[in-house]
């Protein structure tokens, strides 16, 4: 694929995981929460620009830092994700103001590695991002799912004392 078609993927998904994150929506975790990840990371390692083949040690390095912090960026998402359970049993998650200064933080520390490359000579591809997406997604997907199985649903209201009780009416003073 071309540098032009990997730009655009990696901002069609970060904006869709972006624009999903801070509405309410019900985990699944039957579902194969890992597919997207694989994919991305499959189409990722397809990519000959991968490793610089002249910069190859330092290259490697700026890949294997980049995972570091897309693995850190997905566990950091996770957990400062709001999750909770219905008393239905439904599983449900929203991304905090945390989340967000996660995915800021996120974001900067991958602007000052690809600064950093620039200025060493390091060719760097949009595959390495793609990776560390995939990385990031992975992560927090995994998670979630964990997360979402070891919550337990919400208690029901426990009736008190006086509940079933008719109230007095409210009385008009004239």
């Amino acid at each position: 694929m071309s540098g032009l078609v990997d730009a655009f993927l990696i901002v069609a998904v970060v904006a869709l995981v972006i624009a999903r994150q801070f509405r309410a929506q019900q985990l699944d975790t039957a579902r194969r929460w890992w597919v997207l990840p694989v994919v991305l990371a499959v189409v990722a390692c397809r990519e000959p620009g991968l490793v610089d083949a002249h910069h190859h040690t330092a290259s490697v390095l700026l890949l294997a830092a980049e995972l570091l912090i897309g693995l850190a960026t997905g566990a950091a998402w996770a957990w400062t994700t709001r999750i909770w359970t219905e008393p239905d049993g439904a599983v449900w998650s929203r991304s905090t103001r945390a989340s967000g200064l996660v995915w800021f933080i996120g974001i900067a520390l991958r602007a000052g590695l690809y600064g950093l490359g620039a200025a060493l000579g390091i060719h760097q591809d949009s595959s390495a991002l793609l990776l560390a997406l995939a990385a990031t997604l992975l992560v927090r997907s995994g998670i979630l799912a964990w997360r979402a199985r070891s919550s337990h649903p919400a208690s029901v209201r426990s009736w008190a004392y006086g509940d079933g009780m008719p109230r007095p009416a409210w009385k008009e003073r004239v």
